[in-house]
């Protein structure tokens, strides 16, 4: 199954924003799995994405082109 989540042209502020709510999202998702997990292995397998998440975020934020008029994303979900 494929899910066509985001396909089109942003503008640089909205570019930054939509990736941003989306890491969010992700971050807030391994944080919750977090608070319910017993298991000492996947706390830290799920704070070492998180990590990861963030710094991804960090420097999609450092090297996006403000000067774009439009950035293209085509974002697919793939389920096997």
């Amino acid at each position: 199954m494929i899910i066509q989540l985001i396909e089109g042209n942003f503008n640089s502020h909205d570019t930054l924003d939509l990736i941003t709510q989306m890491i969010h999202i992700k971050i807030k998702y391994q944080e919750n799995k977090i608070s319910s997990s017993e298991n000492e292995e996947d706390t830290k397998a799920r704070e070492a994405k998180i990590k990861r998440l963030q710094k991804e975020l960090y420097n999609f934020r450092n090297n996006v082109d403000s000067s774009l008029n439009h950035h293209t994303i085509n974002a697919i979900i793939n389920i096997d």
